[in-house]
C-alpha cells in the first residue's frame, strides 16, 4: 500500500486557532496556495504513475477545495474523486466555533481535564468524538486502501493515523503538530512527511 495524505489548506478557523471541527469552513487564500503547493510537489512524486492513484477526500468542503485544486495541479478532471465519510474531522460538539482561550474562560475545569488527557476526551454536545474514536473509524479505512491513493483529510484524522501506525504516547499523538503545507506518505507500515 502507497498512500499520499494532505491536509486541507489552511482555513480563517485555523488562522485563528478555533476548534474547527465539523463546521464546514473553507479555505482562504492562504490555504488555495497550500494545496496548489501540494499538488505541484505530488506531479512530482507520481510522474507518469499518476494513472495508477486512486483520489479519495473527506466529505466537508475543505478538504473538497484542497482535492480539487490538488487535482488541477496535476492537469486531470478537479471533480473526479470519491467521498469517505470516514475521513471526516473529528467531532468538537458544542466546543466548535470557540478559540482555546474562550474555552479556558468559559469553561476551565473541563478544558483542564482535555489537556491532562486529550485522546480519550469527549467535549461537551451530542455527536462529540475523541481521539480514540475517530482512530476507530480511521483503522478500518487504512485496512480499506487497496491501491495506490492520494487522500485528502484533516488534522485529527492524520494524527489517529501517526498513532495507529507508530503506536507511542497518546498525549503526544493528541498534540502532535499536522502541517497543511506537506504530503504524507504512508507505505508498508512506515508513515513519515515528505
Amino acid at each position: 500500500m502507497v498512500l499520499y495524505v494532505v491536509r486541507h489548506g489552511q482555513t480563517d478557523y485555523n488562522a485563528e486557532m478555533r476548534f474547527q471541527g465539523r463546521l464546514d469552513i473553507p479555505l482562504n487564500e492562504h490555504g488555495k496556495k497550500q494545496a496548489r503547493g501540494n499538488g505541484r510537489a505530488l506531479r512530482e512524486l507520481l510522474g507518469d504513475k499518476l494513472s495508477e492513484f486512486d483520489f479519495v477526500s473527506s466529505p466537508l468542503g475543505r478538504t473538497r477545495q484542497t482535492m480539487e485544486l490538488i487535482r488541477e495541479e496535476l492537469g486531470i478532471d478537479a471533480e473526479n474523486y470519491r467521498l469517505d465519510d470516514r475521513l471526516i474531522e473529528i467531532c468538537f460538539g458544542d466546543w466548535e466555533g470557540f478559540t482555546i482561550s474562550n474555552l479556558e474562560q468559559a469553561f476551565p475545569e473541563l478544558y483542564q481535564k482535555r489537556e491532562s488527557d486529550k485522546w480519550s476526551f469527549i467535549p461537551p454536545g451530542e455527536q462529540s468524538e475523541s481521539y480514540g474514536m475517530v482512530a476507530e473509524r480511521i483503522a478500518p479505512y487504512l485496512k480499506s486502501v487497496d491501491k495506490p491513493t492520494v487522500c485528502v483529510c484533516h488534522g485529527g484524522v492524520i494524527r489517529t493515523m501517526f498513532q495507529i501506525i507508530n503506536g507511542g504516547d497518546l498525549r503526544a499523538a493528541a498534540a502532535a503538530p499536522i502541517p497543511q503545507d506537506r504530503v504524507l506518505k504512508i507505505e508498508n507500515n512506515q508513515i513519515g512527511w515528505l
